[in-house]
């Protein structure tokens, strides 16, 4: 079984939305979550999703996924405190419903420019490594903070990758990781990588593509913005 745990936990502050949480903010009147979902959806290897959601934000949630016919979505469940712990709840979920040798694909539910390959990718890379990180090249130069103010190490962009999402394992393994840590003191982690890789998991990578952004500030929904339209374009008017 394929599952994705897809956390939309978040409240967006830094998108400045007043009224909304940013994963229910609309472009051409769909909320950006149900991009996110339907790609998801339509993946004929994705057996069950997980949608982990702000409680208050629930039942909104099913209203939403009823209207624009998400039928892979097994249950929708409360975040928690953080995005490691939310991750964590929506792990759970999936241990209840599905078996532990089961590949979990853990995504952002607004990161709604995930395409079909980098999914298929995964889940193959995942099969055969037990892991499967979603990057994308470095396009800049990177250069490591110094503590006086100055540039730092500038690093070779070619050795330099971004990491993405999704980011897939096996669910028992990456449910060992969660609980070993929770045992240990709860230490946050940045992502579900670091996690695995602190306990000593081998890593691999497939790319994505750059457009396979976040969206967390207005800048990034403009930009979202841009490529859903010049992809409508570009069947209109065959450019």
């Amino acid at each position: 079984m394929n599952i994705a745990v897809i956390f939309a936990g978040g409240t967006g502050q830094r998108m400045n939305s007043k009224t909304k949480p940013k994963q229910f903010l609309e472009l051409h009147g769909k909320p950006i979550l149900v991009y996110t979902l339907e790609v998801f959806e339509n993946h004929e290897e994705i057996d069950g999703i997980i949608l982990v959601m702000i409680n208050e934000w629930i039942e909104y949630s099913r209203e939403i996924i009823k209207k624009y016919g998400i039928h892979k979505v097994a249950s929708i469940v409360p975040g928690g405190g953080s995005g490691q712990d939310s991750i964590y709840m929506g792990l759970l979920k999936a241990e209840e419903l599905y078996d532990g040798d089961s590949i979990v694909l853990i995504h952002d539910g607004v990161r709604p420019l995930i395409d079909s390959d980098t999914i298929t990718k995964a889940i193959n890379c995942t099969l055969r490594y037990r892991s499967a990180i979603a990057v994308a090249p470095a396009v800049e130069t990177i250069a490591l903070k110094s503590g006086d103010g100055s540039v730092g190490e500038i690093i070779d962009r070619a050795r330099c990758q971004i990491a993405k999402a999704p980011q897939c394992f096996v669910l028992k393994d990456i449910l060992k990781a969660h609980r070993r840590i929770r045992e240990e003191g709860g230490r946050q982690f940045i992502d579900s990588a670091s996690l695995m890789q602190n306990y000593g998991h081998r890593l691999y990578t497939v790319e994505t593509t750059p457009e396979n952004i976040k969206i967390t500030t207005p800048g990034d929904f403009y930009i979202f913005r841009a490529i859903i339209d010049a992809r409508e374009n570009s069947q209109i008017f065959g450019i």
